[in-house]
């Protein structure tokens, strides 16, 4: 699809002229993905000014893949599953089973590593600086930022509790309701282990975890989850307090591993973009159904 400016503006407004029947969420997305050609240029900024007489090409999935390539397909290190990436940030899904970082153990291979050989394939002086995490058995969108102005303005807006995550979790059984919010006080020992304490107890830290119930069957639910807070083992303890564990969640009481894994994966990831303050979602595939686990 072609078309030329008729207007001044920013490139989201006409983007929502362009496709009344998208949401803004959808048209960042196409922006994020490499989709949107403004003057023969790749164009990702959602307040980038539109002028009168302006070209704006969108490209379809496949040729924006083949138009837009990057370092990651010369580079020959493990593979990594990567949904965006820019000069500020590094946006990709991580696989179940790897450490996001590396622990007090110093593992040599977790995500963290690898992300930052894979930055300086292209210059040894570049660097993948941790903004966030997920634990080791739960998958999906992590990013990490490439400088650490760019760090520190990321993780202050998770700090402020204004980045939106979105979870779903494969659960045993059916909560008795459809939705709810479950708070808890949570605190961390020096062996990484959780529990859940007091309010008052020294270094107790709060978890607070929404959910609502997506799919349904005789035998598990898909939940859908949305956090405040980003507590190490939090939705999974949550999942057990509702009488329902993660299917695959062995520690946390779960019977079933139909799939051999944690069934916890990070579907979403809603933040300002720590460049310019545009709004940017990133999403990842749910891996596991209800149907799957039964097979």
């Amino acid at each position: 699809m072609q078309y030329t400016s008729e207007e001044e503006g920013n490139l989201l407004t006409t983007l929502v002229k362009l496709f009344p029947n998208s949401s803004k969420a959808t048209l960042r997305k196409m922006l994020t993905s490499g989709r949107v050609i403004v003057d023969d240029k790749v164009c990702y900024r959602a307040k980038h000014e539109i002028t009168i007489g302006t070209n704006i090409e969108i490209l379809d999935k496949a040729k924006a893949s083949e138009e837009s390539p990057s370092p990651k397909a010369q580079y020959s290190g493990p593979k990594l599953d990567i949904i965006y990436e820019d000069d500020a940030i590094l946006v990709l899904i991580k696989p179940e089973g790897m450490l996001s970082i590396a622990t007090d153990k110093l593992e040599k291979d977790t995500l963290h590593s690898r992300c930052v050989d894979y930055v300086q394939f292209s210059d040894e002086r570049n660097w993948c600086h941790i903004v966030h995490r997920l634990d080791r058995d739960t998958s999906g969108v992590i990013v990490f930022a490439k400088n650490k102005q760019y760090k520190e303005h990321l993780q202050s807006q998770f700090a402020e509790r204004s980045v939106h995550r979105t979870y779903h979790a494969l659960v045993e059984g059916r909560p008795e309701k459809d939705s709810g919010t479950v708070s808890a006080w949570l605190v961390e020992d020096k062996h990484l282990h959780v529990r859940k304490v007091s309010s008052t107890f020294q270094g107790a830290k709060k978890a607070i975890t929404h959910w609502n119930i997506e799919d349904s069957d005789r035998h598990v639910s898909l939940i859908h989850i949305s956090i405040e807070t980003g507590r190490r083992h939090q939705i999974r303890m949550a999942m057990k307090d509702l009488g329902c564990p993660v299917v695959g969640d062995k520690l946390h009481e779960s019977s079933a591993d139909p799939l051999n894994r944690v069934c916890l994966h990070a579907t979403a990831l809603e933040f300002l973009h720590p460049k310019n303050d545009d709004p940017v979602r990133f999403e990842a595939k749910i891996p596991f159904t209800s149907s799957k686990s039964k097979r």
